[in-house]
């Protein structure tokens, strides 16, 4: 794969691919010439995107935390498509709430999924990226620059993923594989929605200040996500305002935790009465997620 160019007939794996970012990053490299191995959970929504993808396209139903059904999968991929170039570990799940109100299935399922499911994602297919000096997109979040209250697993995964990419990158860099990290805020997607119908975060994000506050398209975001795959990029930031909280990250975590406690003693009572609400994951994924899991013999 060239240092920048063209991804007509590149083929890419992207996992999560049923819906939200993971499904328009399919429609975009596919676009764009790409060829589209697409992995998840979700198998009718994974056959509705490969079936309306320009390009060739084919799906696998399976668990990104199962990592004999990730290694299955790698080996089917190179097989029907010849090879790998890009991965794009996209897929992930959420969880809101105060950590001491938070059910624990719940909160490490969050871990398994966005941590270990991306660096068994990575293990599975870096074979064929070793062979074909490809590139490794890792999706992470403004989760991973900052904290944010209510949203303990998820910034605790965001972080890792960040760290474990950074530390990947170090070392397969030299034998021709690019790893990036992707970052994204609040994005118009299920999980974006579902983490709105809480009451307390929504209102806790209403009062941070613009453009954190707000939001953003998807379709733009994801345009950008693109753009950097083309570059194979080490940063790739979803919003450009994103970019700029890199110089200041390291005063965020104490500002943060100063300044939300007021906030949370604020919401006491209201979280106090919606405590029974807070279980399982949020929005569509996480419910399809908690779905398939439910489903296995």
């Amino acid at each position: 794969m060239s240092a920048r160019g063209s991804l007509e007939g590149r083929v890419a794996v992207v996992t999560g691919a049923a819906r939200g970012v993971g499904e328009s990053l399919a429609r975009k490299l596919s676009a764009r010439g790409a060829r589209l191995a697409l992995v998840g959970l979700e198998p009718d929504g994974l056959r509705r995107v490969a079936a309306g993808l320009g390009t060739e396209a084919a799906y696998w139903h399976a668990d990104v935390t199962d990592h004999e059904a990730m290694a299955r999968v790698a080996g089917e991929v190179a097989e029907r498509f010849g090879g790998v170039d890009i991965v794009v570990a996209n897929a992930g799940v959420a969880q809101a709430g105060p950590f001491p109100d938070t059910d624990e299935a719940a909160w490490r399922r969050v871990i398994e999924v966005n941590l270990l499911g991306s660096a068994t994602t990575a293990r599975a297919f870096l074979p064929a990226l070793l062979e074909s000096r490809g590139y490794l997109l890792q999706i992470a979040s403004l989760a991973a620059i900052t904290p944010a209250p209510m949203m303990s697993a998820y910034c605790a995964s965001k972080s890792g993923v960040e760290a474990y990419a950074h530390c990947l990158r170090a070392e397969v860099g030299h034998r021709g594989v690019r790893v990036g990290v992707a970052y994204l805020s609040f994005t118009d997607t299920d999980m974006v929605r579902g983490f709105e119908r809480d009451d307390v975060l929504r209102e806790l994000r209403g009062r941070l200040p613009w453009p954190v506050n707000r939001t953003c398209p998807l379709g733009p975001a994801t345009d950008r996500l693109v753009a950097g795959i083309e570059r194979r990029a080490t940063h790739v930031y979803g919003q450009w305002w994103l970019r700029g909280m890199q110089p200041v990250r390291g005063v965020l975590p104490a500002l943060i935790g100063t300044l939300a406690q007021r906030d949370m003693r604020r919401y006491e009572p209201l979280l106090a009465a919606t405590r029974e609400r807070r279980t399982g994951l949020v929005g569509a994924g996480g419910e399809a997620d908690d779905k398939a899991r439910s489903e296995r013999p």
